[in-house]
């Protein structure tokens, strides 16, 4: 029998309350360079380790062993979804967050403005981080300048920071293709392809892109600091079944930026909009609290201070999290699940294979009578390790949502 058919078969209807909170890249390595201390464990957090106390915790591969996975299959991963076979394109989620509404045979790419130097090199691929504003003037002159590349459509919609997504729509187009971006510095934007080489769509699609850089750089050439841009998750929507007909749990996402949103409504989670810090997420969750079952509440702040290989500031983030927690627990859910959707560690300056901590809370997790929530903690905990994809099973298991499998 297929396992999500026996979940499935096995499901109880519950009025239970389930939240999972991301504290996106929350993970981290213990160096000598911090005293053999991650953030989270340097960290000063007296409501997680009160919810530690009553807790059980373990640690989760998001994808595979040894496999570094994006945001994209992290957060898959934690919906339930096999990230090996739902593979959902950045642009697409990025896209989607933003308010694009995506028609069959669109094609979408996430983008970030970058630097390049006089060579073509990249010399900083997130163009210092450019403010949101700077970046909707420059979508702004791209899109006045270019409304059509080869016969395609082109939509440019501006993101926050240096993050924007171009949208291709015209006929016989299709993902994914190769990123048009290193991922490192040092090196020149690489040209796209198609991940299979067989798809006659996929080249044409590809194409276009081809010539949208032809048109689009020099647009930029003069500008400082971004005179340049990176394209990755290039592809097309996938079909995907929808998060309440897979758990019976009406699902609502609190979110800030556009990427975890568009995760979210590409799986049917309603999107409650127009918060801006941690804080205010934990209030519109006070509100919503009677409208759905299953809150997902994403935290970013971790994830960009790793990015940054900022160790105080990734610290700092956690404390402010920490410190905003007892809004949240003045309606405690019958289920919190605390984690991240990968790790990302200062020392490496970008996301990681390493396993992240995961903290489960309910009246019958159990006590792993930890004093903290850390990796340390985490690896001791009776959770153990766990592929990510089982999170929600364990999280219906504590909301008492199965039934006994068998005699």
């Amino acid at each position: 029998m297929n396992l999500d058919t026996l979940y499935s078969e096995l499901t109880l209807p519950t009025k239970a309350k389930l939240v999972l909170l991301v504290l996106d890249g929350l993970g981290d390595l213990a160096t000598p360079e911090q005293s053999y201390l991650t953030p989270l464990e340097a960290a000063r957090t007296p409501n997680l380790d009160q919810l530690s106390k009553g807790a059980a915790q373990g640690r989760m591969q998001p994808v595979a062993p040894g496999i570094t996975p994006g945001s994209g299959p992290g957060h898959l991963a934690l919906f339930g979804y096999d990230p090996l076979d739902y593979q959902v394109g950045r642009g697409v989620i990025e896209a989607l967050g933003l308010g694009v509404e995506l028609q069959p045979g669109d094609v979408a790419a996430r983008a970030n403005f970058c630097t390049l130097d006089k060579a073509g090199i990249v010399t900083d691929r997130r163009a210092g981080r450019i403010e949101t504003e700077v970046c909707e003037e420059l979508c702004a002159l791209l899109s006045s300048k270019i409304k059509t590349v080869a016969g395609a459509k082109v939509t440019i919609q501006a993101g926050k920071g240096h993050r924007f997504v171009v949208i291709f729509r015209g006929t016989g187009l299709e993902g994914p293709l190769t990123d048009a971006d290193p991922h490192r510095e040092g090196l020149p934007i690489p040209k796209v392809a198609p991940v299979d080489p067989k798809s006659a769509k996929a080249k044409k699609a590809a194409k276009l892109v081809e010539e949208f850089y032809k048109v689009a750089l020099p647009l930029l050439a003069k500008k400082t600091p971004a005179n340049g841009f990176l394209m990755r998750g290039i592809a097309h929507q996938p079909e995907i079944p929808l998060f309440e007909d897979r758990y019976r749990l009406k699902p609502a996402c609190i979110a800030v930026y556009p990427m975890y949103k568009g995760l979210a409504q590409l799986v049917g989670m309603t999107r409650l909009d127009g918060c801006q810090t941690i804080a205010d997420q934990f209030d519109r969750y006070l509100a919503e609290y009677d409208n759905y079952d299953y809150f997902f509440i994403h935290f970013k702040a971790t994830d960009m201070y790793g990015e940054d290989g900022n160790f105080d500031a990734k610290r700092k983030a956690i404390e402010e999290l920490d410190a905003a927690l007892p809004i949240l627990m003045r309606r405690r859910p019958d289920v919190l699940a605390i984690t991240g959707d990968h790790s990302t560690p200062c020392a490496l300056q970008g996301h990681s294979w390493h396993p992240q901590p995961v903290l489960l809370s309910s009246s019958v997790s159990g006590s792993d009578k930890l004093e903290r929530f850390t990796e340390t903690g985490a690896n001791q905990g009776s959770l153990g390790l766990f592929e990510a994809k089982y999170l929600i099973r364990f999280m219906q298991a504590n909301a008492r949502m199965f039934d006994k499998f068998g005699a």
